[in-house]
């Protein structure tokens, strides 16, 4: 299974700009630029977007944990925090963390910590970053 999309760029880093689209339409020519990714520019950022990604992507691992173990979320809400850091003379990723707040119906902590680690760790995103993951879970 493969998703597609595309970037576009015109100019420099600093004043340049570009467009972020997907296959799918979900984004179409959304702008970015060295303002919306490094200030408070409006457009997105990769950094928003792997943000994105990961917060859905373990949200979907973890609903499907609780249905192996016989649970069904009422509702999952996960925040994703990209930190993007200096280091080595240019930028890296260092951190992906992940806030979430469930209520599951009839979970015990142990069922829903063990599902939140299987999620957390089975996560296709999870999985891409060379970065530390961290996740604060709460069950309501």
């Amino acid at each position: 299974m493969k998703r597609v999309a595309s970037a576009k760029w015109q100019g420099d880093l600093k004043t340049g700009h570009g467009f972020v689209s997907m296959a799918s339409g979900t984004l179409s020519n959304t702008p970015y630029s060295f303002h919306s990714r490094f200030e408070q520019g409006a457009g997105t950022n990769p950094e928003e977007l792997l943000a994105a990604a990961h917060a859905g992507c373990f949200t979907m691992a973890l609903s499907a944990q609780l249905a192996g173990a016989g649970l069904k979320a009422e509702s999952l809400d996960t925040t994703c925090t990209i930190n993007l850091e200096q280091k080595d003379g240019g930028f890296a990723i260092t951190e992906s963390h992940l806030a979430l707040r469930a209520k599951v119906p009839g979970a015990s902590q142990e069922a829903f910590d063990k599902a939140v680690h299987a999620a957390e760790t089975g996560c296709p995103v999870s999985k891409l970053f060379n970065a530390k993951i961290t996740l604060d879970a709460q069950l309501e």
